[in-house]
C-alpha cells in the first residue's frame, strides 16, 4: 500500500504542472504575456500558474494543450502513479486484475457491486487458509 509520502500532495502537482507549462512556453518562444492573451488572462496569471501558486483547471489546461500542442497528460508525466505499488510496480498490470476490474464494471446492480466489494475487503482482513 502506498503512503502518503510517497504520493504528490497537491500543492506539490500544482508546481509541477506549472513547471511543465513554463517550460513548453519557453520551448514555443512564447512570452507569458502572449500566452496569457491567447487565452484571455493576464501575465501575472500566467506567471502564478507557472510557480504553482495558482491551480490550473481542467478547461485551462485543455487551452494549454490546445495552444502549446501536447497532449494533457503532458503536463502530468513524472508524477508518480497513484495505481503503482510499493514497488514501483502497476497493481493493475496483471492478467487478474484487469479481469476482475472488467468483471465489475460489468455488473450492472449496485447492490451486487457493493456485496463484491465487502466479499474482497473480508479477504483481504481475513486471508482463507487453503491447505
Amino acid at each position: 500500500m502506498m503512503t502518503s509520502s510517497t504520493l504528490f500532495e497537491p500543492k506539490e502537482i500544482d508546481a509541477h504542472v506549472g513547471k511543465q507549462l513554463k517550460a513548453l512556453r519557453r520551448s514555443a518562444g512564447l512570452s507569458q504575456t502572449k500566452l496569457g492573451a491567447a487565452i484571455g488572462v493576464t501575465f501575472q496569471q500566467i506567471q502564478k500558474c507557472e510557480r504553482g501558486m495558482n491551480r490550473i483547471g481542467a478547461s485551462r489546461l485543455f487551452q494549454f494543450s490546445e495552444i502549446l500542442d501536447v497532449p494533457i497528460s503532458y503536463f502530468f508525466d513524472g508524477i508518480p502513479n497513484r495505481c503503482e505499488d510499493e514497488d514501483g510496480l502497476g497493481i493493475f498490470d496483471t492478467p487478474e486484475a484487469k479481469e476482475i476490474v472488467t468483471a465489475f464494471f460489468k455488473i450492472s446492480d449496485t447492490r451486487k457491486r457493493k456485496a463484491l466489494t465487502e466479499l474482497a475487503k473480508a479477504l483481504c482482513a481475513n486471508p482463507l487458509k487453503l491447505a
